[in-house]
């Protein structure tokens, strides 16, 4: 996918789906937490490791654009991409796929505070730096 570096699997799982089978729509909220989840732990030693350095990351925003239906067992690759990182606020892309066609897009948006304060707290260099890596703008 164009612009994206990083994209990780899931199968959808019958408990996701509705009473017609389709994915319920709730389920692509978690597919983006597993993608996001997936790329810390693979460019940033993971979100546990973010933690543990004192930094929470909370999402602020989700925006989701359903373009076709997923169904039980479909595999969908998301894309994941992070951008806009200014500050506090950073914000991840998404492109979810099945076998190269579209299913859906969207972003979360997600501001840094610091763990035992939970006040706003600017990305720390490290992660802006692994960042940059994973995106290819080191």
């Amino acid at each position: 996918m164009d612009g994206f570096s990083f994209s990780t699997d899931v199968r959808v799982r019958f408990a996701e789906t509705d009473a017609q089978g389709i994915a319920h729509h709730a389920s692509f909220v978690v597919w983006l937490e597993v993608a996001r989840i997936a790329y810390l732990e693979t460019f940033a030693g993971g979100y546990e490791a973010i933690r543990e350095r004192g930094i929470e990351a909370l999402t602020t925003e989700v925006h989701l654009r359903y373009l076709r239906a997923a169904g039980f067992d479909d595999v969908l690759t998301i894309w994941t991409r992070c951008t806009d990182l200014r500050g506090a606020r950073f914000r991840y892309e998404y492109a979810i796929e099945r076998g190269g066609e579209l299913v859906a897009d969207g972003y979360t948006a997600h501001a840094a505070v610091d763990r035992e304060t939970y006040r706003p707290t600017r990305v720390p260099a490290w992660l802006a730096d692994a960042i940059a890596r994973a995106e290819g703008r080191a």
